[in-house]
């Protein structure tokens, strides 16, 4: 679940984090009451899950109310790299006199958690890590570790905290692990953390996360009350919305073949595939979803999943392609007719099975004689036939 900024900053401020003060407004009568409370100049920031929102036009700075209304007007309706603007946030605009890197993520790669900083922020960490790799700083945590004080201030000193109070600076690392724990979250990132104050006035000189980015960890729902506060009041994508009321795990993408599988594993292999058929068959042709059924799918689950895919116009085929180990290649097979019998569909299905009863799951298909219900042997032949069925379906439209 990745969260809008108003929400990420909640948390830090809940951490004892210091941000701008802000108020988040959903239409140009209450960003005028805002930026009056907050004060001038103001800025007025989209609230997207998705970056490069200053590139896109959606942070504007203010000097007055007649500005932060017309800027409001401006971006309210926008749409930023595919993504609805949900609402704005009026924060108080500040004197920036240096701007820092600083997260906590999980590392897949290595298992362990990541504390990566860099004195180079405001911008992309990627181009910097790539350009100057020797100014972003790591620290692995393990899986079964801790963050303390102690790193926090080695690692503040590290990364060139020169221009600000390193003990403020490990402070605010040590508070952003805190976030990242309690809230089993997957990243936490400010991006800028910066200095501000008056650059005569040494006192007034502090650090202030003036941006954040968080990621909480779906599967830890159960225990934060499902997160109700943070419940999107923008549903970006209806299918997306569907699969997550059934508990199924699904991402919309943008291709022609609908993929189901049962594991993350095996799902992305079969996109994989169907993205290489398509390169091999110079159709172009992609996935148009990641769908995980899961272990032990029944026949239910399956028959929401396919009437989920099915519902989705920009599918012209289907690629099922499951591994029965707890699932049952029968109870797949019983879903699929399922599905088939309440959908009137013309778009063909490409199936294959391996495992458990994967032969048994194969003649209960093709004793039901559907002629729009196709048998492959291999996960690449399967693929294959998918990408090309879909290109057909797409020449006759």
């Amino acid at each position: 679940m990745d969260l809008y900024e108003y929400q990420a900053k909640q948390l830090l401020e809940e951490q004892g984090i210091p941000t701008p003060r802000a108020i988040f407004a959903e239409n140009s009568h209450d960003v005028a009451e805002a930026a009056d409370e907050i004060g001038y100049p103001c800025v007025v920031k989209a609230q997207v899950k998705i970056g490069h929102r200053g590139q896109a036009g959606g942070v504007k700075l203010a000097k007055d109310q007649d500005e932060a209304i017309l800027d409001s007007e401006q971006i309210l309706p926008m749409t930023i790299h595919g993504h609805k603007v949900s609402g704005v946030l009026v924060a108080e605009a500040k004197n920036i006199l240096h701007e820092y890197y600083v997260s906590i993520s999980v590392d897949r790669t290595s298992r362990d958690y990541d504390v990566l900083a860099t004195a180079n922020g405001g911008t992309e960490v990627e181009e910097i890590a790539k350009a100057h790799p020797e100014s972003v700083k790591r620290l692995h945590i393990s899986a079964l570790g801790d963050f303390d004080i102690d790193d926090a201030r080695e690692m503040a000193g590290q990364i060139g905290f020169y221009h600000a109070d390193v003990e403020q600076a490990a402070q605010i690392l040590l508070k952003m692990w805190e976030v990242f724990k309690t809230n089993d979250a997957t990243l936490v990132e400010i991006n800028p953390l910066a200095k501000i104050g008056d650059p005569d006035d040494e006192s007034s000189k502090s650090l202030c996360a003036l941006d954040a980015k968080i990621s909480l960890d779906d599967n830890a729902a159960f225990r934060h009350d499902g997160w109700k506060r943070f419940e999107d009041p923008v549903v970006s994508d209806p299918y997306e919305q569907k699969a997550r009321e059934r508990g199924l795990h699904y991402v919309h993408l943008h291709g022609e073949v609908g993929v189901i599988g049962n594991g993350a594993g095996l799902v992305m292999s079969s996109l994989d595939a169907v993205s290489g058929a398509g390169e091999d068959q110079g159709t172009g042709i992609k996935p148009a979803n990641f769908l995980d059924i899961g272990g032990g799918a029944s026949a239910e689950v399956m028959s929401d999943s396919l009437g989920i895919v099915l519902a989705d116009p920009q599918v012209v085929s289907v690629f099922i392609n499951v591994y029965g180990g707890i699932t049952s290649c029968v109870e797949v097979a019983d879903g699929i007719l399922k599905a088939l019998d309440g959908i009137n569909t013309a778009k063909p299905i490409v199936v294959r099975f391996d495992g458990n009863a994967a032969q048994e799951g194969l003649r209960i298909l093709l004793s039901a004689d559907n002629p729009r219900i196709h048998v492959a042997q291999t996960m690449e032949g399967a693929a294959q036939l998918a990408a090309k069925l879909a290109a057909e379906q797409k020449g006759e439209r």
